[in-house]
C-alpha cells in the first residue's frame, strides 16, 4: 500500500475511542483546529463512519480504525495505520474507556479485568505506542473521570479506581516525556450528555450546582486547548470539568 502523504508536513492527532461522546467531539474540534484525524471505534462502524464523512464534508481529513484498546495489538495496529496516512504524530488523546457497576462484594472478576485492561493498561499502552511514532513537543491528552476525585455512588468503587490511576499515570509519564517536550494532561470530566449517560441525564442534572451536564464540545474545547501551543508550560496535571459536581 503506498503511504499518503498528502499532510504529512501538516499537524496529526490520533484519537482512541473517538467514533462516539467526546472522543466524537474532540475529532471534530481537532479537525477544525487543521488536524488530520486518525481515530479508533471498536462497535458501530455506521457511527465512525459518518464521523468520517463529516470531517471530509467540511475540509478534513479522517481515518477511522477499528481497534479495541483492551488488546495491545490492536493498538500497536492503530498507531501504525495512523502513521502510514498521515505521517508522525502530533496530538493523542486517550479517550477509550468502559464502565461497569457492582459493589464490592458482588463484582466479577472477569468485568476487574476488563476494566483493567482497557482503563489502565490501555491507556498506558496507547500512550507508550503513540508517543514512540509522536513528534517531540507534542501533546497527549487523557480522559479520564471525576470520579478520580469524587466517588459517592455505590457500585462505583472499580471504576473510580482505575480513572484515579490514570490520573498518578499523567503524572509520571509526564516526567518520563519531558526532555522532549511532549506534554501529557488529563482531563476529567463529570456527568456529559453521550449515549452511556442519555438514560440518566435527568437524574444527574438535579445533581449538578449548576442543574445541567456537561455537553461533549464543552469536553472537547479542553482538548482543544491541551493540544495547543498554548498549553505548552502545562504537563503532568488533572483538570476536573463538571460543573461544580467535586466542589
Amino acid at each position: 500500500m503506498l503511504k499518503d502523504t498528502t499532510r504529512a508536513s501538516e499537524k496529526a492527532a490520533l484519537i482512541f475511542g473517538g467514533s462516539r461522546g467526546i472522543g466524537a467531539a474532540a475529532a471534530l474540534r481537532l479537525a477544525k483546529d487543521g488536524f488530520a484525524i486518525a481515530f479508533t471505534y471498536v462497535s458501530r462502524p455506521d457511527k465512525a463512519a459518518e464521523l468520517v464523512a463529516e470531517i471530509e464534508a467540511d475540509g478534513g481529513q479522517a481515518l477511522a480504525i477499528e481497534a479495541d484498546s483492551g488488546d495491545p495489538q490492536a493498538i500497536s495496529h492503530a498507531v501504525a495505520r495512523a502513521v502510514e496516512r498521515f505521517g508522525q504524530i502530533d496530538a493523542a488523546v486517550v479517550n477509550a474507556g468502559i464502565i461497569r457497576m457492582g459493589k464490592v462484594d458482588v463484582f466479577e472478576l472477569e468485568n476487574l479485568d476488563r476494566m483493567l485492561a482497557v482503563n489502565v493498561r490501555g491507556v498506558f499502552l496507547a500512550i507508550q505506542a503513540v508517543t514512540a511514532q509522536m513528534r517531540d513537543a507534542g501533546r497527549v491528552i487523557t480522559v479520564g473521570s471525576n470520579t478520580a476525585v469524587r466517588s459517592s455512588h455505590p457500585g462505583t468503587s472499580v471504576y473510580a479506581m482505575t480513572k484515579a490511576a490514570v490520573a498518578t499515570m499523567v503524572k509520571g509519564i509526564a516526567i518520563d516525556l519531558a526532555p522532549r517536550r511532549i506534554t501529557v494532561n488529563n482531563i476529567q470530566p463529570g456527568p456529559t450528555e453521550t449515549d452511556m449517560t442519555a438514560p440518566m441525564i435527568a437524574r444527574l442534572a438535579e445533581m449538578s450546582p449548576l442543574n445541567r451536564v456537561g455537553q461533549p464540545a464543552e469536553i472537547a474545547a479542553l482538548v482543544s486547548y491541551l493540544a495547543s501551543n498554548e498549553a505548552g508550560y502545562m504537563t503532568g496535571s488533572s483538570l476536573t470539568i463538571d460543573g461544580g459536581f467535586v466542589l
